[in-house]
């Protein structure tokens, strides 16, 4: 696996029909949505809010075609609401869901950051997963490489992986195999497609 983000071999387990593409896909690579008491669309990132769900790829396109098309309500088949900057909620969301899974990691002992501690995990092939920031050196980057058979998360900023790690900023980071890994892999290739466009790039902030 290359810096592509996450695995396509994982294609089992329930699937959903996405309201925007009509696609038909396995949940985890969908956005779950139900409709509140007051008629508002609210994101369900944990795929647990009561209710009957209304999924859409975990796309930036897909989601802003179900949103200019009234794709929610056709499916709801009733009047809702759409709060404004829906879409920014979901991107928000996944990073905030990514960042959390990747601490959990952190306190199980199987991710670790700094550049030395990295290098160090790639050689002794303990890391399955490479995480760099977006936002750090191309240059500093360009120097570790993404483990053989394993996953690459670039698209997290600095700050948010500080977060995860407990400190200001980091650039490196590496997770071991087991555990959350997988889910952390999933919930990053979701968040890929809400933030990363077709060019590769980041969805700008506004």
């Amino acid at each position: 696996m290359g810096r592509g983000g996450a695995s396509n071999d994982q294609q089992t387990g329930p699937e959903r029909k996405c309201i925007a593409t009509g696609d038909v896909q396995p949940k985890h690579g969908l956005i779950r949505f139900v409709i509140g008491p007051d008629n508002q669309v609210y994101p369900d990132i944990l795929g647990k809010l009561p209710g009957r769900g209304i999924y859409v790829s975990a796309d930036r396109a897909a989601l802003e075609t179900a949103v200019k098309k009234k794709a929610f309500a056709r499916s709801a088949k009733q009047p809702v609401t759409l709060p404004e900057g829906l879409i920014d909620e979901v991107e928000q969301q996944l990073a905030r869901r990514v960042v959390d899974l990747i601490s959990l990691q952190r306190k199980a002992g199987k991710a670790v950051a700094g550049y030395e501690k990295v290098k160090g995990w790639l050689q002794t092939e303990e890391a399955e997963v490479l995480i760099q920031a977006v936002d750090g050196s191309g240059r500093g980057k360009s120097k570790l490489s993404t483990p053989h058979y394993g996953h690459y998360i670039g698209w997290l900023t600095a700050d948010e992986l500080g977060l995860a790690f407990g400190r200001q900023t980091v650039i490196h980071g590496a997770l071991a195999s087991g555990g959350l890994t997988q889910r952390v892999v999933e919930e990053a290739g979701r968040l890929k497609g809400v933030r990363v466009n077709e060019g590769g790039s980041g969805h700008p902030k506004g």
